[in-house]
């Protein structure tokens, strides 16, 4: 099975390149700025994309030909390309130097499958069909937005507060980790934090985990 060990990379500060209209045109640029990447684009089209993007102070944009250069120093490239031939280079010239590169719509010139990704805050919610459908990830992830609305990055943050003010009580993992599946009710969560009553879900989460002790 192909692509079948999936990875969060930590891109904050790591320099990612974005090859060709296509790649520009899906989206590709955002999602890896969203990372945390400092992104070099090469292509010439298209325009108004290409505009809108030379606006934000992450992104370089390079309206011409890619060449072998361009991915000096990169950590991950995501190229895309009319014919075999400029493919083949770019997986070529990122192998070359051993930048993790993805070419869009050819498997056989990947080193890893980009999946459609939701993200709350930093919530990140990935689907890969192992680059057998791109359109079932897209629609999945369609749907997954609809089920997992904004209130979640809140509900991260939360969880993230509460485990960070609890560590030093429960140092031992196997007790902590057996605290959280107890006290962790996400239907209860998603439901008072999408009422606006965040404090409430903390002191709740808070009271079932302190409160349970061995069994």
């Amino acid at each position: 099975m192909a692509f079948n060990y999936p990875v969060s990379l930590e891109l904050s500060g790591r320099k990612a390149v974005v090859v060709g209209e296509d790649a520009v045109a899906q989206g590709k640029v955002e999602g890896l700025v969203a990372a945390g990447a400092t992104v070099d684009v090469i292509a010439e089209r298209p325009e108004p994309a290409l505009d809108r993007l030379e606006m934000n102070a992450a992104v370089r944009v390079f309206r011409r030909p890619f060449e072998g250069d361009d991915l000096d120093g990169a950590f991950i490239c995501i190229g895309s390309g009319r014919d075999q031939m400029t493919r083949a280079t770019v997986f070529d010239e990122a192998r070359a130097r051993g930048v993790l590169v993805n070419v869009m719509d050819d498997p056989q010139h990947c080193d890893f499958a980009a999946p459609a990704i939701v993200r709350r805050g930093e919530l990140s919610i990935a689907v890969s069909t192992g680059g057998r459908s791109p359109a079932l990830a897209r629609r999945l992830r369609i749907d997954l937005e609809e089920r997992f609305g904004p209130e979640w990055a809140e509900i991260l943050d939360l969880l993230g507060e509460v485990r960070a003010g609890t560590m030093a009580r429960f140092p031992d993992l196997t007790e902590r980790s057996r605290r959280w599946d107890t006290a962790l009710d996400v239907s209860e969560l998603e439901s008072l934090v999408a009422a606006g009553r965040r404090e409430e879900a903390r002191e709740r989460l808070l009271s079932r985990l302190v409160g349970r002790g061995p069994s």
